[in-house]
C-alpha cells in the first residue's frame, strides 16, 4: 500500500512521544501519534521512539497487537522506520537486560550491557557525545563528522553484521551510535533532543525516498 505522505510515531507507552511529535512539526511534517495498526499502514514512514527498559517495551508491543504489523510493514512492504534509543535497540534479535528477552529481530544485533572500559565513565550514559561517521549514510546529509547528540542508556547494540553500523559513539569503546539496513535505520541517541543536529538528522529521515 503506498502512503499517504504522514508520519506515524508508534505508541507502545514507553517513550517521549510528545518530543518527538514536537520535532517533526518543527520539520514542517503533521506526526501521528498511534497504536492504531490501520494508521500504522497509512503512514508513510514510521518512528518507533522509546525510553525505558528493552522486556517492557517487548511486552507492551505484544500486549498492543503491533510485533506482527510492524514486522510486516517494516520486512514485508519496506516501509521506511526509524528507532530512536530504546526503539532502535528492540529492533536486535535479543537484549541481555534483565535475565534476557527476544526483540523484534529486523536487524543482526544483540543489546549488551554498558561496560566502559574506564572506570571513571558513568553508567547509565547520560549527556552529549560525539557521532563519529564511519560510513555513508543518508542521515548524514548536512551533518558534520563529530557532531554532538545526547544520549541517556545503560545498554548498547552490538551489530553482529558489522556492515550496519554508519556511525559510533567513543564511551569506554566504540559504541554502535546509527545503524542502517535498507529502509531500517536506528540512533542510540535522542536526535529529537540534539537541536540543529539532531533535527537534520531526523528531516534527512523524512525526506528519504525509499
Amino acid at each position: 500500500m503506498t502512503g499517504s505522505g504522514t508520519v506515524a510515531v508508534v505508541d507502545y507507552g514507553l517513550g517521549n512521544l510528545r518530543s518527538v511529535a514536537g520535532a517533526i512539526e518543527r520539520l514542517g511534517r503533521q506526526p501521528v501519534v498511534t497504536s492504531d495498526p490501520t494508521e500504522l499502514e497509512r503512514a508513510e514512514r514510521l518512528i518507533l521512539p522509546g525510553v525505558g527498559a528493552f522486556g517492557d517495551g517487548m511486552q507492551n508491543l505484544r500486549a498492543r497487537g503491533l510485533v506482527e504489523p510492524l514486522s510486516q510493514l517494516v520486512l514485508e512492504c519496506r516501509r521506511p522506520v526509524l528507532g530512536i534509543c530504546l526503539g532502535a535497540q528492540l529492533m536486535a534479535g535479543r537484549s541481555e537486560e534483565h535475565g534476557g528477552h527476544d526483540g523484534l529481530g529486523w536487524i543482526d544485533a544483540s543489546v549488551l550491557r554498558l561496560e566502559p572500559d574506564d572506570p571513571s565513565l558513568r553508567v547509565p550514559h547520560v549527556g552529549w557525545n560525539e557521532l563519529h561517521q564511519t560510513a555513508d549514510s543518508v542521515l548524514f546529509v548536512g551533518v558534520p563528522d563529530r557532531s554532538l547528540f545526547y544520549y541517556v542508556h545503560s545498554f548498547h547494540i552490538a551489530a553482529h553484521d558489522t556492515s550496519l553500523v554508519r556511525g559510533i559513539c567513543p564511551y569506554g569503546g566504540r559504541l554502535t551510535a546509527v545503524f542502517e539496513h535498507g529502509n531500517i535505520f536506528g540512533t542510540q541517541f535522542h536526535p529529537e533532543k540534539s537541536q540543529l543536529h539532531g533535527l537534520t538528522l531526523l528531516g534527512n529521515f523524512l525526506a528519504h525516498e525509499a
